[in-house]
């Protein structure tokens, strides 16, 4: 899934390449993807893209005349910027990965598409982000909270601390493999409740995010988009590394696993090298 880092380059990208291009039209190929109805897509024709923002893990791409093509690209979701299509014939709706489809003025565009079955990609062509019931539902941004905003946020709730640092309305931006990434840096177990944390854990949590997710936009900001999956495995330390070593202390990177996800923690760095119980396989023994 993107996140913020990947998301805010996306952004940078469409910044450098996209604005002060016109949209030819925008194209809508899975009929589900677009969540609006009003304007219609053919209102976004004509219109110069402006700019490009994020809003959480949202991609808002700006026409003028206040116009937004806000998207959240779900787990499956990806932004192909092509310098010329194979065709200029519309998009047939249909059952191909390609959602969505915005064409500009010099021939070159973006696709939005989305692979597997399960379609969760979602359009919304709006006057005002803040429309968006996503959006409008976002805690504050994960990389821009101060301290104590932090603090507050993580407090405001008791759950498991990798749960609330992926709640959207908690904490914007982070998902499922960056929060892996934080809570190793910190130091954290994945189920440490947070009503539990100290000042000082909840203090190296807060610098923990920022670093991490710091980090991976600055390495992000200026690739290509279809570099960006590459760049955000390359410098993942437990995400997705089950059985691997733990390049901090060697430790093997172990996993639990849930209905329709996992998550990664080393037992060393993160729980006083206890692993912890992977409630699917101890229903397998049963």
């Amino acid at each position: 899934m993107p996140e913020l880092p990947e998301v805010e380059a996306l952004a940078g990208y469409l910044r450098e390449r996209a604005v002060g291009r016109r949209v030819d039209r925008l194209e809508v190929a899975a009929i589900s993807a677009l969540k609006t109805y009003d304007p219609a897509p053919t209102a976004a024709a004509g219109r110069a893209v402006v700019d490009a923002r994020r809003h959480g893990k949202f991609l808002d791409v700006v026409l003028d005349g206040d116009l937004h093509l806000v998207v959240h690209l779900a787990r499956a979701g990806w932004l192909h910027y092509r310098e010329g299509f194979p065709s200029a014939a519309p998009l047939r709706p249909g059952k191909g990965p390609i959602a969505l489809r915005v064409r500009l003025d010099d021939g070159s565009g973006f696709d939005l598409t989305e692979a597997g079955t399960q379609k969760s990609l979602a359009g919304y062509l709006v006057a005002d982000p803040a429309t968006v019931p996503g959006v409008a539902k976002l805690g504050p941004d994960a990389l821009a909270a101060d301290l104590a905003t932090f603090r507050e946020r993580l407090r405001s709730r008791r759950g498991q601390v990798k749960g609330m640092l992926t709640d959207q309305t908690v904490l914007a931006g982070v998902g499922n493999a960056y929060s892996d990434e934080i809570l190793h840096t910190a130091k954290l177990s994945p189920f440490a409740l947070t009503d539990r944390l100290t000042d000082a854990q909840l203090a190296a949590l807060h610098s923990a995010t920022r670093q991490v997710l710091g980090d991976a936009v600055r390495r992000s900001l200026g690739q290509r988009a279809a570099e960006l999956k590459g760049e955000k495995r390359s410098g993942l330390k437990v995400h997705a590394r089950t059985g691997q070593p733990c390049p901090v202390c060697g430790d093997t990177v172990r996993e639990v696993s849930f209905a329709d996800s996992s998550l990664q923690y080393c037992p060393t760095c993160q729980t006083g090298g206890k692993p912890l119980a992977d409630r699917r396989l101890s229903r397998l023994v049963r």
